[in-house]
């Protein structure tokens, strides 16, 4: 077969000339990931000698009171801005109401003030402010019956276990809250408190488009939950695209000082109309199934691990997310240095 004669084609646009090279490339990128943009997420577990690898998320630990001070190193090294905690009680800490949450010797409130006593304000420290890992029930607050006789979530009684539980973590030095539980009416009423407290600075991230996810599933492992049933009565249907939207007006009202949608890459919709009118900065969280998918195809040999993780990061970013919470922050961070 002969060639097909070469035809010039007389073109005004030629997008490729903006690829030609890696510098041209790097010149015309219109999003850019920054180790300031990500956010690590810990996870502090109570009455261990050592960290405890997660099955679910390989190359993820539950950390002790030591070696997350060592996590929060590297970070700080890598660039990163911030820190989200989770606390995992030991199960004979747990009860109906979730007390250790807002208990100044519970794990959460313990490490926050063991960073921030040697970290100082050299990192953002921010906690999760939820029951779910607290309670006995693995359900993010207590629970009562409604006029059916139906076991329901106690929305007003979370949200008055969220003032407390803001209060010890503001008390233990974090400057961030993040209520992520999905109550009606729970960033005022904190704002509310931590301000009749003297706490005016700390600032609150609003866990505002929380989707009742499957991708949460690896989580579980991560925190010991001990959940009974699911939540789908008080996170949002994964459907629902408006009502997420609407989640995050409301919390913007009540005072939230950054919004987040939850999970990042089967929402990335939301984060987008979200950011489209949010006058607050907006977060994403690539949660621990995005993770563990990642890792699990990494390990097949199935993609190529790093350009996959910067890929699922950028299109995270891409799609308006100013902050994004991440498991691979700090080596991510590293990667970018």
């Amino acid at each position: 077969m002969t060639t097909p004669e070469r035809t010039p084609l007389h073109l005004t646009r030629r997008p490729r000339r903006a690829r030609t090279t890696a510098a041209m490339r790097s010149l015309t990128a219109e999003t850019e990931l920054r180790p300031r943009n990500l956010i690590q997420v810990l996870f502090v577990r109570d009455g261990i000698q050592e960290p405890q690898p997660i099955a679910s998320m390989p190359g993820q630990f539950q950390h002790t009171m030591t070696t997350v001070l060592d996590e929060v190193q590297k970070a700080i090294d890598a660039g990163v801005a911030c820190i989200d905690l989770f606390g995992v009680p030991r199960d004979e800490d747990k009860d109906e109401s979730g007390s250790a949450a807002w208990a100044s010797d519970g794990v959460l409130n313990r490490a926050i003030a063991a960073i921030r006593e040697k970290f100082g304000d050299q990192i953002v420290i921010m906690a999760d402010t939820c029951l779910d890992e607290f309670t006995s029930h693995g359900h993010c607050g207590p629970l009562t019956e409604d006029p059916f006789g139906n076991t329901v979530v106690d929305n007003d009684a979370s949200v008055a276990a969220y003032c407390a539980m803001a209060l010890a973590q503001a008390q233990a030095g974090a400057h961030v809250v993040s209520p992520s539980g999905m109550m009606d009416g729970q960033v005022a009423a904190i704002r509310a408190t931590l301000d009749e407290a003297g706490f005016q600075d700390v600032a609150i991230m609003a866990y505002s488009a929380k989707y009742a996810s499957a991708f949460f599933g690896p989580f579980r492992d991560a925190v010991g939950s001990s959940l009974q049933g699911d939540r789908k009565s008080y996170q949002q249907d994964p459907g629902n695209g408006r009502e997420g939207v609407l989640e995050a007006h409301l919390d913007i009202e009540e005072g939230a000082d950054f919004v987040m949608v939850k999970p990042a890459m089967a929402y990335l919709d939301v984060v987008r109309q979200v950011a489209d009118f949010s006058p607050v900065l907006v977060a994403a969280y690539q949660v621990s199934g995005e993770y563990a998918m990642i890792e699990a195809a990494a390990a097949n040999g199935w993609v190529d691990r790093e350009r996959i993780v910067l890929e699922s990061l950028t299109g995270i970013k891409r799609a308006g997310a100013d902050m994004i919470l991440t498991y691979y922050a700090t080596e991510v961070a590293g990667w970018l240095n």
